[in-house]
C-alpha cells in the first residue's frame, strides 16, 4: 500500500496543485504547507491520524479503506465498476428516501423552575420562604420531574449532598421510609431523610455528626416534595 502516490493520485483528479490541497486542509483546520504535502506524495513522510481523515475529507474519498488498498478492502471490495455504480445508486436512494437518515436527537426543551434563595438548611433547619426566590431556566440536566429547587446549607448531609448545591424536587405530600425529601417541622424547613425508628418516626441526617429529629405525634410533619438528585 503506498500511501503517497494514493494520495498524489487523488490530489490530481480532484484537480488540486500541492499548494491549493494545503490551502485546503488549512480551511479544515489541518495547518500544513505545501511542502509537507510533498513529502507526504513523495513517501519521506506520512500525515497522522488526524491529518489523514481530515485530507481524505478535503480529497472527497468516501471509501478511505478501498482507496488506499487499490479494492481489496472497504464499501466496494469485490465489486466491478458496474456494482460500485449500482451501490452508489442505492446508497443515494436510501438518503433520499429519509427513512434511513441519521436523526439528531431533539434538543431538550428548556423549562423555568423556582429556585428558593433561602437554602434549606442541612444542619440548623433554615425557615423555607415561600416567596423568596427566582425562576432559573434549566434543560436536560435537571430530572423532568422536578417541580422546584433548593440551594442546600450546612453539612449534615455530607457526603451526598453539599454546602450550596442546588436539588431538584419533585412536590409530593408523603414519601416512603428512607427517600430524601424536603419536610417543614416545627416552623422550619430540612432537606433529611425520612427513618423509621423503634418508637416513632424521625428526620436523619447523612452525616453521622448530626442526631436523628424525632417526630413528635403533636407537631406535624408537612412533606413538601421528594429530592430526585
Amino acid at each position: 500500500m503506498d500511501i503517497g502516490k494514493t494520495i498524489a493520485k487523488l490530489r490530481k483528479e480532484a484537480g488540486l496543485s500541492q499548494a491549493e490541497l494545503a490551502v485546503r486542509l488549512s480551511m479544515l483546520g489541518v495547518d500544513v504547507t505545501n511542502q509537507a504535502v510533498s513529502k507526504w506524495e513523495s513517501g519521506s513522510s506520512v500525515p497522522n491520524a488526524r491529518q489523514f481523515i481530515i485530507l481524505c475529507a478535503a480529497l472527497g474519498v468516501e471509501d478511505v479503506l478501498g482507496e488506499f488498498t487499490k479494492g481489496k478492502y472497504g464499501a466496494y471490495a469485490g465489486l466491478d465498476s458496474e456494482g460500485r455504480r449500482k451501490l452508489a445508486e442505492y446508497k443515494s436512494l436510501l438518503i433520499s428516501s429519509g427513512r434511513y437518515s441519521i436523526k439528531k436527537a431533539p434538543p431538550h426543551p428548556v423549562r423555568t423552575l423556582p429556585l428558593y434563595s433561602l437554602a434549606v438548611s442541612a444542619g440548623t433547619g433554615q425557615f423555607l420562604d415561600g416567596e423568596n426566590y427566582e425562576m432559573v431556566e434549566v434543560g436536560a440536566e435537571v430530572p423532568e420531574g422536578a417541580n422546584f429547587g433548593v440551594r442546600v446549607a450546612g453539612d449534615s448531609m455530607e457526603p451526598e449532598y453539599h454546602d450550596g448545591q442546588i436539588v431538584w424536587v419533585r412536590q409530593q405530600r408523603s414519601l416512603m421510609t428512607g427517600e430524601t425529601g424536603i419536610f417543614l417541622y416545627d416552623g422550619c424547613a430540612y432537606l433529611k431523610r425520612l427513618a423509621a425508628r423503634e418508637d416513632r418516626m424521625a428526620l436523619r441526617s447523612l452525616n453521622p455528626a448530626y442526631a436523628d429529629i424525632l417526630i413528635s405525634p403533636e407537631l406535624p410533619l408537612r412533606v413538601l416534595g421528594k429530592v430526585l438528585n
